[in-house]
């Protein structure tokens, strides 16, 4: 967490309240989270004066332009999440000024990284277990930053045909091939289980092993599940929020992930979990059959 949709959510709703807005200040209690550049003098005198000219997203990365023509990259790793408001540091704590689920959920308190703009709003980071990270690139760094990252599933370019392609040379279990940022960008635990369950594929069936028809499940499956996702402002079971503090519907949606135990909304076979290579798998023993 956050994947793909939740991170196109967060792109999406900053794009309409910070674009041209200027930094004034920059504050943090955990400057670790800074990699580049690794003082954070330098960081925050850096970015002091630069206007926002645009709002990305690469994979998992919100990219934030300046019009000093750098890049502010945060990828929000497993606890992160990017919150838009105002608050005041009230004995050693920042506390929200804006009623709702910026101070009422409990998600939505650890603030270690906080953007000051001109005219009074701040860009917050939250993040329970300090993972996030925050990068200021020029424009080479950014690009060898990211130059590792597999296409977006979302694009008109990514066809079945580039699909088949990318997958062709892996040897792996479809799930972990799913979650390989190389390979295909933006999706992880969450989504790669909602992808093979709705395409009926085994999460631990080899890639080479797929036939034409199921590969071809599994890319309608990814197109549908991410659209879904995003349309419903990603999944907030978790740590997850919106920049509004808000939580995204998907849960709603949500058919075997972590849901161990429970019934299939299918078939009603109980939902399995097992390893692989280090991660959870979650899926239906009938409606994925080896």
């Amino acid at each position: 967490m956050p994947e793909l949709p939740e991170v196109e959510t967060t792109i999406r709703e900053l794009k309409k309240s910070i674009l041209g807005r200027k930094i004034e200040d920059v504050w943090s209690d955990w400057p670790k989270a800074v990699k580049n550049p690794k003082n954070f003098k330098r960081f925050k005198s850096l970015l002091k004066g630069s206007k926002i000219e645009g709002v990305e997203r690469r994979g998992k990365n919100v990219l934030i332009r300046l019009s000093s023509k750098k890049t502010l990259l945060i990828h929000q790793k497993m606890t992160g999440h990017l919150l838009f408001g105002e608050w005041q540091l009230k004995k050693g704590e920042w506390a929200s000024l804006i009623k709702g689920p910026l101070c009422e959920d409990p998600r939505n308190r650890f603030l270690h990284f906080i953007l000051f703009f001109d005219n009074g709003k701040m860009l917050a980071l939250s993040d329970l277990r300090k993972f996030a990270k925050v990068e200021l690139l020029g424009k080479d760094e950014l690009e060898k930053e990211l130059r590792f990252l597999g296409p977006e599933p979302l694009d008109k370019a990514f066809t079945f045909e580039k699909f088949k392609k990318v997958l062709k040379p892996k040897k792996g279990k479809i799930k972990q091939v799913l979650m390989d940022q190389a390979v295909i960008s933006g999706i992880g635990n969450i989504y790669s289980d909602e992808i093979l369950w709705r395409a009926g594929i085994n999460p631990f069936k080899k890639v080479p092993l797929l036939s034409e028809a199921e590969l071809k499940k599994i890319f309608k499956a990814t197109k549908k599940i991410l659209l879904l996702a995003v349309k419903l402002r990603g999944e907030s079971f978790s740590d997850y929020r919106t920049p509004s503090g808000e939580k995204g519907d998907f849960d709603a949606e949500r058919k075997v992930y972590q849901r161990e135990g429970e019934k299939c909304p299918r078939c009603s076979t109980i939902i399995k979990r097992a390893k692989i290579g280090g991660r959870s798998a979650h899926f239906c023993p009938k409606c994925q059959k080896p």
